[in-house]
């Protein structure tokens, strides 16, 4: 009996490059989604921090505007005022700040409404003074 030869396989070493190929590509998916990951992490942060700068503009200026989104771990990379249609004290302030790569804007508006108690008097002469001395206020006469 003679021993029959078997066919030469050209399969070999296949799955090793296989296996290769699919570790490079589960790699780069990893790297990609890390990236991602880190990227909508400082966008949000940016966000939180524009926020925070445009309400701290709107309430006491630029100075405490870029404090605000460097507390935030931001750059504050652009501020303006613009008078809003409510009067002498209505503003809007735009910032733009910036957290490592990721960059947002963001937008406050200060309205103060000046108003009087409905039985004020502009009429200072039917107005009543009370000339106590104020030690005598609210006390024992």
């Amino acid at each position: 009996m003679t021993a029959r030869a078997r066919p030469e396989s050209r399969d070999g070493g296949q799955a090793a490059a296989l296996m290769v190929v699919m570790l490079l590509v589960l790699t780069v998916a990893v790297a990609a989604t890390v990236e991602i990951g880190r990227f909508l992490d400082e966008s949000a942060r940016a966000r939180t921090a524009a926020d925070a700068a445009a309400l701290a503009g709107a309430a006491a200026g630029r100075a405490e505007a870029a404090a605000l989104a460097a507390a935030n771990g931001g750059v504050l990379l652009s501020y303006a005022e613009q008078e809003a249609d409510g009067g002498a004290d209505a503003l809007i302030v735009t910032v733009a700040v910036q957290v490592g790569r990721a960059r947002q804007t963001a937008r406050a508006e200060r309205l103060v409404e000046w108003t009087a108690p409905p039985d004020a008097t502009h009429n200072w002469e039917r107005a009543r003074i009370d000339r106590r001395p104020i030690a005598s206020r609210g006390g024992r006469s």
